[in-house]
């Protein structure tokens, strides 16, 4: 019984190539998106943009895995991986970063692990 409820707790959202949102998403599960989104992110798990996702806004979670374009603020509780098609124009809070050679990042990075608050 607690192995199916881990399963939903633990749902992957994807967000697809051609879909375009405005306004802010809050998960509790994985978010994948390869479409854009203008607004803001929230999930307690991990977060992927792939290689044609657009984000303009500001990113919170847990881990992340950057292969799209980023405007705004970059929050990542653990883990950054900014992947060589990564663009990240804005500021990174995280614990922990990993850039692969032709990621780009214009902004600030403080890896304390402390997450910006408002």
């Amino acid at each position: 019984m607690a192995k199916n409820y881990e399963e939903s707790v633990n749902s992957l959202n994807i967000i697809g190539n051609g879909t375009d949102i405005t306004g802010d998403l809050n998960s509790n599960g994985d978010i994948r998106i390869d479409g854009s989104l203008k607004g803001n992110l929230v999930t307690q798990a991990k977060f992927v943009l792939g290689q044609t996702g657009k984000i303009k806004g500001e990113i919170k979670c847990k881990n992340a895995e950057i292969s799209g374009i980023v405007e705004g603020i970059l929050n990542v509780e653990d883990l950054l991986v900014l992947k060589s098609t990564a663009q990240i124009y804005g500021d990174i809070f995280t614990g922990k970063l990993l850039i692969e050679v032709g990621a780009v990042f214009s902004g600030n990075c403080n890896m304390s692990g402390n997450i910006k608050t408002e």
